[in-house]
């Protein structure tokens, strides 16, 4: 018999990444009872990767800029399925998200009279994007640490929440377990905050590493009862490395493109001229991902089914300064000097613009008392997320629904529970920590991710999806065989399971969303349909029942005035 703990606490933030950790501070520095619980350890957590930067638009380089620029920019790459509402919100609340970090003690870099240096990205019509080297995502991590741990903000982060506990509808706490002990742990909360990320590691090459964002967010989040949106639009990112095979996909900033790295196929060229000859390297992810990929899979691509990328031109000052990262990195996995040497690059998963169901103004669920932000939540990227903004939504977003949890905690009058709800979510860990079948965990997830790369790629078409939807249902039949095997060296069999069960659910709600959406519109290519259906200017909202076409507010003239129409040029080139 597993030992059990039990917790209460008014606020549980589930994920101890930069949105978790932003809300939770806000929820301390509000007076509000908080603990934020995580599968692995914060210091590494997903957000320590973000490289290149993070958007506001504070006019430190062109004065011209503007949050209403901003806001025009993200709607017009999002191919206008971004939702105004939450778009607002972020570009008027970016400038505040970074003084925030400043007074946390994060180091920008600067220009020599002290102005927050900013950089062009891909698709910004101005520098907005700050930074600090090329590891602006782990500056940011170590400075949330530094915050939380001042105000002695209690964080678990070797506990799996595998059930959030919901009684008449309504959200009263979440189960888990340690991973290394295998410790029970029963938390009652008044508010959930799902904070733990995407789905993009069900695809082989990945930017994510093996055991992180595997769906998780995803599936408590329907399980409990409420619903996805636009799980179909993942972002591939057109620099994964391609080897060695255990860190496949790993990431070269887009920072490495900002500072005038150039991409050349196999022959020589610089084939961006095909796609986008105005904007070139600095053309926006989805174009530069399928450019990539038509390139390799036109017979264009190196040996090893990749293109390359060139910063050798640049001055070496630049590289050590701006891409410190990338030089390291390569450094360490390849013995390969970026100063002398092209690196070898292929499209990588790398971000899930859809996610949970949110509102667009408190990223409140429909199910009372949960939450989601970042990677977890939608809303804000639609068909193509601009870098550089997921890192200033997470610090948005992270101080509004902490003050948002904090109010509804407030706000109750009484606590409801089910036993019901507890006993389910104990048996079903109990009921795998007891199982003893063939099927090996891994094997299985090995199996979704190698379905995902076949059929739901970077260009989809509809034979390709429901072949792996066929697949998907083998997959969830072979599951209820698994055998889990905890060892002296704790429970990760366990999570490797749920991590499983979250990957098979986000797997399904993609590739049904992505039979539904019958067209090509950014980070979503379907050969058999290659243009864009107005009538698909929707979200598409998921749930076990069947998927929901939801229509979008147009954005307030002050933006819309500032949008130029979305250009086709580079997808799906004849």
């Amino acid at each position: 018999m597993r030992t059990e703990q039990q917790i209460t606490t008014s606020v549980l933030v589930i994920g101890t990444g930069g949105s978790g950790l932003r809300a939770a501070i806000e929820l301390a520095e509000l007076g509000t009872d908080v603990l934020a619980v995580g599968k692995r350890p914060k210091h590494d957590a997903h957000t320590s990767l973000a490289a290149g930067g993070i958007n506001a638009a504070l006019a430190t380089m062109d004065e011209e800029d503007s949050w209403q620029q901003h806001a025009a920019d993200t709607i017009k790459e999002s191919y206008y399925l971004a939702d105004p509402r939450t778009v607002q919100v972020v570009a008027q609340g970016a400038q505040r998200g970074i003084e925030d970090l400043e007074r946390y003690g994060m180091n920008f870099a600067r220009e020599e009279d002290g102005r927050i240096s900013q950089r062009f990205f891909g698709a910004h019509k101005f520098r907005r994007t700050a930074f600090a080297g090329d590891y602006t995502g782990l500056e940011i991590q170590r400075t949330l640490i530094r915050r939380a741990e001042q105000l002695k903000i209690p964080v678990l982060d070797t506990v799996y929440i595998t059930e959030l506990l919901v009684a008449e509808g309504q959200i009263f706490g979440a189960y888990g377990f340690d991973i290394n002990a295998g410790t029970g742990y029963l938390i009652h909360a008044d508010a959930v905050i799902l904070a733990a990320g995407g789905h993009n590691r069900i695809w082989r090459r990945s930017s994510s590493r093996r055991d992180e964002n595997t769906g998780d967010s995803f599936r408590l989040a329907v399980e409990a009862g409420a619903r996805l949106r636009d799980a179909e639009l993942v972002q591939f990112h057109p620099s994964g490395i391609i080897e060695p095979e255990s860190v496949a996909g790993t990431l070269i900033s887009e920072a490495a493109r900002g500072e005038g790295g150039f991409l050349t196929n196999a022959l020589g060229e610089r084939f961006m001229q095909r796609y986008d000859p105005e904007r070139m390297e600095l053309s926006t992810r989805d174009r530069v991902a399928l450019a990539a990929y038509t390139e390799i899979s036109e017979g264009r691509g190196t040996d090893k089914g990749g293109v390359w990328l060139d910063v050798s031109h640049l001055p070496r000052e630049t590289i050590m300064s701006r891409l410190p990262r990338v030089y390291q990195t390569m450094l360490e996995e390849q013995m390969l000097d970026i100063t002398h040497n092209k690196i070898e690059i292929a499209p990588t998963a790398h971000y899930s613009m859809g996610g949970v169901w949110v509102d667009p103004l408190t990223h409140a669920t429909e199910v009372p008392g949960l939450y989601a932000i970042g990677e977890a939540s939608s809303g804000l990227h639609g068909a193509n997320r601009l870098g550089g903004n997921s890192l200033i939504e997470l610090l948005v977003f992270g101080r509004i629904v902490g003050q948002e949890t904090a109010n509804y905690s407030r706000s109750l009058t009484s606590h409801r529970r089910s036993q019901a709800a507890i006993d389910h979510a104990r048996n079903a860990v109990q009921s795998l920590v007891s199982s003893d079948g063939q099927e090996n965990v891994r094997s299985l997830q090995r199996a979704v991710r190698d379905l995902m790369t076949a059929h739901a790629g970077v260009v989809r078409n509809e034979d390709g999806l429901k072949r792996g939807l066929e697949k998907l249902s083998e997959i969830e039949q072979r599951m209820k065989n698994i055998g889990i095997h905890p060892d002296i060296a704790g429970y990760q069999d366990l999570c490797h399971a749920f991590d499983l069960k979250s990957s098979v659910l986000a797997a399904r709600a993609t590739l049904e969303s992505a039979l539904e959406r019958k067209e090509t519109r950014g980070c979503h290519n379907r050969s058999d349909y290659p243009l864009t259906d107005p009538e698909l200017q929707v979200n598409l909202v998921w749930s076990p029942q069947g998927i929901v076409r939801e229509p979008l507010p147009q954005a307030p003239e002050e933006i819309a005035s500032l949008i130029t129409e979305v250009s086709q040029i580079g997808k799906l080139v004849e």
